[in-house]
């Protein structure tokens, strides 16, 4: 949880995140987005010490968590993507990207696919530096911690690049020419190269950090990432020993209320592995998502015109007692949704996010990219059906306030797991991957009703984003497209 004296210190970390940006990674080559390399003003002599490599740390984190990645893109390409919200602004005019991303018919010139595709490789490149310069530092504690905390960032980027489009560039050294070889491979050798950073990174990163450092990848985190890419490229095994070790650190549990996870004043609380800070006040690192999803932002309702979403009534009968929840489970209208009905017109929105912003798009909100429920679902996808699964299943359940469930309840263990992460996460930006990732995403979609109603069918699900054109064009011979 922020303490106040750490809420007093957010404002100077903000500037530092911000400066860094400026200071560090001003201009890039025109040549290939997503590739060129940083500006050369002010890089021979930067990297040389602490300070520098904490600022240029603190810019990639914020190249994380900017509008290009968890601050908004991601948000759409994987919530809108699924059947958790639907595009609520029309299929004319400024909407009609979001209608097409709604649609499953996205063009490759959507600025939707550019922008997080930039942010991405901007991210990695940034990365990228601060790994072939780290050895300018003496070895030790400090050096160790930012190279892993680099190849946190950096294996992050490329888990999502891997998972919306499948077959891209990868690329791990200092690029410092614009002529660069494209080496763009399948979404198994991305998860490879992930994997094998991430061993290395878990290993070099602390368990905690000081109230100064909140927010930072601990050992938890990479474990944590590691092994949903495991999972992801289908090798179980090492992803159950990732994940335990997470659960045998003792660095995390469940908070005992759901209500408690939500909040800025719960926030980088016990049961947080890895969480995006936001900070609002004019100074461009406040968060949006309270304006994407619930009517207290200054934007103009859920949605707010700037992701003009609207929450699927798939999901909203998900946490309706009639359908399905269990009336005591405290993630249903309770804690996950509020609504509010005046004349004919109800206002649903999802609790979790309610804020007072400070402006448009400037709340407090933290985003958190991992917590601990995460990690036991995920180990109980990852030892499967049994005793264990279950048990971790229902640690999750029971904190919800609901029954346990067991071989014995209907439906297969894999549509009871997945029923479970989408009540416990929905609008975390988890939806689409786990659909992708169980196999059922053509199947769950074509049967999603205003889908089905616009009668598209299994086979006009695409599992995979196209590549934005412009990177296509200006790398001819070099990449190709995915089919669309």
């Amino acid at each position: 949880m922020k303490t106040n004296s750490l809420m007093n210190m957010m404002p100077t970390t903000r500037v530092i995140l911000a400066l860094s940006t400026v200071l560090v990674f001003a201009g890039c080559s025109e040549d290939f987005t997503l590739l060129s390399p940083i500006s050369e003003r002010n890089v021979e002599s930067f990297y040389q010490n602490e300070t520098d490599f904490t600022v240029a740390i603190n810019g990639a984190y914020s190249t994380l968590a900017g509008n290009g990645a968890y601050n908004r893109a991601y948000v759409l390409l994987h919530e809108m993507r699924s059947d958790n919200t639907m595009n609520g602004g029309g299929n004319t005019g400024l909407a009609e990207v979001y209608f097409r991303l709604a649609h499953f018919s996205e063009q490759p010139t959507a600025s939707e696919l550019s922008s997080p595709w930039t942010t991405a490789y901007q991210g990695i490149a940034r990365t990228n530096t601060i790994l072939g310069r780290i050895d300018n530092l003496d070895d030790g504690a400090f050096k160790d911690r930012i190279r892993g905390e680099a190849l946190f960032i950096r294996s992050l980027f490329y888990y999502q690049l891997a998972v919306l489009w499948g077959n891209v560039p990868l690329q791990i050294e200092e690029v410092r020419s614009p002529n660069v070889e494209i080496n763009q491979v399948s979404a198994d050798v991305i998860y490879t190269q992930i994997a094998s950073d991430l061993e290395v990174a878990q290993g070099l990163l602390p368990a905690s950090y000081d109230a100064a450092n909140v927010g930072r990848a601990t050992s938890g985190a990479a474990n944590t990432l590691l092994g949903l890419v495991y999972l992801t490229n289908g090798q179980n095994t090492e992803a159950a020993a990732a994940l335990r070790r997470v659960v045998n650190s003792g660095q995390y549990q469940l908070v005992d209320d759901y209500a408690d996870l939500w909040g800025v004043q719960n926030e980088n609380n016990i049961e947080s592995v890895f969480e995006l800070q936001y900070k609002a006040g004019g100074t461009d690192t406040g968060s949006q998502f309270t304006d994407y999803y619930t009517p207290f932002g200054d934007a103009g309702g859920v949605g707010a015109g700037n992701a003009p979403q609207v929450l699927s009534p798939d999901v909203q009968y998900l946490h309706d007692v009639q359908h399905g929840i269990e009336e005591n489970d405290e993630r249903g209208w309770g804690t996950t949704w509020g609504f509010s009905v005046e004349g004919n017109d109800t206002t649903v929105w999802i609790g979790k996010w309610e804020s007072t912003p400070f402006g448009p798009g400037d709340a407090d909100n933290n985003f958190p990219v991992f917590r601990y429920a995460d990690v036991l679902l995920m180990l109980a996808e990852a030892v499967g059906e049994g005793a264990e699964g279950y048990g971790l299943i229902n640690q999750v359940r029971a904190r919800a306030g609901v029954t346990p469930i067991s071989a014995a309840t209907a439906g297969s263990f894999e549509d009871k797991l997945l029923f479970e992460r989408r009540l416990e996460f929905v609008t975390e930006g988890k939806r689409w991957a786990d659909l992708l990732r169980f196999g059922v995403a053509p199947q769950v979609m074509a049967s999603f009703e205003p889908l089905a109603a616009a009668g598209l069918t299994q086979g006009d699900i695409r599992i995979l984003y196209p590549i934005p054109q412009r990177e296509i064009d200006v790398a001819p011979g070099q990449m190709v497209q995915n089919n669309y």
